[in-house]
């Protein structure tokens, strides 16, 4: 699985002449490429180049006196090669800005829908461009809902607008949208497992806490979230059962149960307790969910809540011991 997309930063002296013989030469041996002025002009003081390759790939690359920042989603010119790599949090905000308005105006020229979801495609965009997620991860989205178990992305994609504009996960964009993954083969499984941690999040917030997801704890681990409350701190961590549609179990509620033992198995009895286990079954249909509803089963650790969210916002669900926050009916 390559990478999400980031920023390479050089500190050698650059100049139009060595752009062209250090990068576009050997992007155009190799791939066949076009070099040409940006779509949007460069920050202030920087001189700019973009380059587009014969198969689809893109990449930017602006310099001043100080040295230069490339972006791309392909294959990097060893002239870059023992460069340092940072997210787009971690360089000057006008060269971020600069790079993620021609990125967004190149994504949403390849894939029209996204315009009308502006914060998803913001959020994901290190993922929705990476050099090889970049079909996998649109698709999962307009071709399978996000995971929810709907016909109609739209629902669904409108739900994650929504709550990404909310920006309560904004600061931790690289790690929360790397979950979802840049490979080449569309792991449907893994990916609505990704957006579990999304739902979980979307449950948190709305009951009024404040969140830092991939909290480490004592055990030399992260566990999925740090919640903190009027109450004090907590700790979450997430399970998202595959549904019975979609793996080799006898029913919905054997599901839940081999899921929630795996997670308990590893992670939460090395951590020792103290540990809300959050089981997001949202992926289930209502045939599946109802099943789940109706025998409410144990999980096999305590505190823990087993609940389904809609595209809608609405949960429903049931607590297994009780809950350290008030997470209204499901508590």
């Amino acid at each position: 699985m390559a990478s999400l997309l980031r920023f390479r930063r050089s500190t050698e002296s650059w100049s139009a002449g060595t752009v062209q013989d250090r990068l576009y030469r050997p992007l155009n041996s190799k791939l066949g490429a076009t070099s040409s002025t940006p779509w949007f002009a460069p920050p202030s003081g920087y001189e700019a180049r973009r380059f587009e390759m014969d198969n689809g790939d893109i990449a930017l690359f602006a310099w001043n006196d100080h040295g230069a920042y490339w972006m791309g989603n392909t294959e990097t010119p060893e002239a870059l090669w023992r460069t340092e790599k940072y997210a787009f949090s971690e360089v000057p905000d006008p060269i971020s800005d600069w790079v993620e308005r021609e990125l967004l105006a190149q994504l949403h020229e390849e894939t029209p829908w996204l315009e009308s979801y502006p914060h998803l495609s913001w959020f994901f965009l290190p993922v929705f461009l990476s050099k090889d997620g970049r079909e996998t991860s649109r698709a999962f989205f307009t071709d399978h809902a996000a995971g929810f178990p709907i016909d109609d992305p739209e629902p669904a994609l409108q739900f994650y607008e929504s709550f990404l504009e909310t920006g309560v996960l904004d600061e931790y964009r690289h790690l929360m949208a790397g979950k979802l993954g840049t490979s080449e083969a569309l792991n449907l499984i893994r990916m609505t497992a990704a957006m579990g941690e999304f739902n979980a999040a979307y449950l948190l917030d709305a009951a009024g806490y404040d969140l830092v997801p991939e909290a480490p704890v004592s055990t030399g681990h992260s566990l999925d979230f740090r919640v903190e409350g009027e109450d004090g701190s907590h700790l979450a961590e997430v399970t998202h059962p595959a549904p019975p549609h979609r793996r080799s179990v006898s029913s919905a509620v054997e599901a839940v149960r081999q899921t929630a033992a795996t997670k308990v198995d590893g992670q939460l009895d090395a951590h020792g307790g103290g540990v809300l286990l959050m089981v997001d079954c949202s992926s289930f249909t209502n045939e599946e969910w109802q099943a789940v509803s109706s025998a409410k089963p144990a999980v096999g650790h305590r505190p823990a809540v087993v609940y389904r969210l809609r595209p809608d916002g609405t949960t429903a669900g049931y607590a297994d011991g009780h809950v350290p926050l008030d997470l209204g009916t499901l508590a």
